[in-house]
């Protein structure tokens, strides 16, 4: 048997040859609470994928400080930006913690908060807001949707907009559409867990995709808004066992995107099959 050599070839060259180019970083996975040394491994295998890493819900306010903080530390090293889930915010705008809650945000050093109305109805101001979180150095970005009144209706659409609008003017760096972690019956997502076209459209028109990140908690939502606006679209609340599923998918490179013209590796140079056995 003739020695093999190995180690001298990168898949990167091989993705180059078969069409598939470089692409931005478009996915947001979440952490709901894994440990730190599998967190960890996750980021060295997709950290060059990864656009932001949210650390969800309120787990990591009850976890080990120590775990917490090196997941964290773990992310900034490998230069993938943090953000704490909105529940975590709602709450303490809530209880009138919303200052020590930045402090301690920013002092864990996460990169952003995200804000929200989600289930509560503070009556945000959203200059006011952002203007606190960048005295910390914290970037924030807004979530839209309320977690327990369902489905998106046209006629909450204009107001659902006005609020994106006026938290962008404020500064606010992303907005996140809410699809919770069953994406059917929220948002986007009606009872059936179909798609509103739509409305997701409306969202890309009135604030383009380097503004707004779809939840996508599920293969079926992933799928939806791949199929529907193609690999530009950003998509968060992604499990993160399942980000290299969706980057796949991405790149037509999984067996139900490969023959969907948006999603469709570019056709290489021709080259005929080999002959040799």
């Amino acid at each position: 048997m003739r020695e093999r050599r190995t180690g001298s070839l990168r898949t990167r060259d091989y993705l180059q040859q078969i069409g598939v180019g470089e692409l931005p970083r478009r996915s947001s996975p979440f952490d709901p609470g894994y440990d730190p040394v599998t967190l960890a491994s996750h980021l060295d295998q997709s950290a060059h994928l990864i656009s932001t890493l949210k650390i969800s819900m309120a787990c990591w306010l009850v976890a080990s400080e120590k775990s917490t903080r090196s997941k964290v530390a773990a992310a900034n090293s490998l230069k993938v930006p943090t953000v704490t889930g909105g529940g975590p915010f709602e709450v303490a705008v809530a209880q009138g913690k919303l200052s020590a809650y930045l402090d301690l945000c920013s002092d864990i050093g996460v990169t952003r908060i995200e804000a929200g109305e989600g289930f509560t109805a503070p009556g945000l101001k959203p200059a006011a807001i952002v203007a606190q979180a960048d005295r910390r150095g914290l970037e924030v970005q807004f979530e839209i949707g309320k977690k327990h009144e369902g489905e998106f209706t046209g006629r909450a659409m204009a107001a659902l907009l006005g609020i994106g609008h006026r938290w962008l003017d404020a500064g606010a760096r992303e907005l996140i559409v809410e699809a919770r972690e069953s994406a059917c019956g929220v948002g986007l997502f009606d009872r059936n867990g179909e798609l509103q076209r739509r409305f997701a459209d409306a969202f890309v028109e009135a604030f383009g995709f380097e503004h707004v990140s779809f939840e996508a908690p599920n293969k079926a939502s992933q799928f939806a808004l791949l199929d529907h606006f193609g690999r530009e679209v950003a998509l968060c609340n992604i499990r993160l066992e399942e980000l290299l599923r969706v980057e796949i998918y991405r790149r037509g490179l999984h067996s139900d995107a490969f023959g969907k013209p948006r999603l469709r590796p570019m056709a290489p140079p021709g080259e005929e099959p080999s002959e040799e056995g």
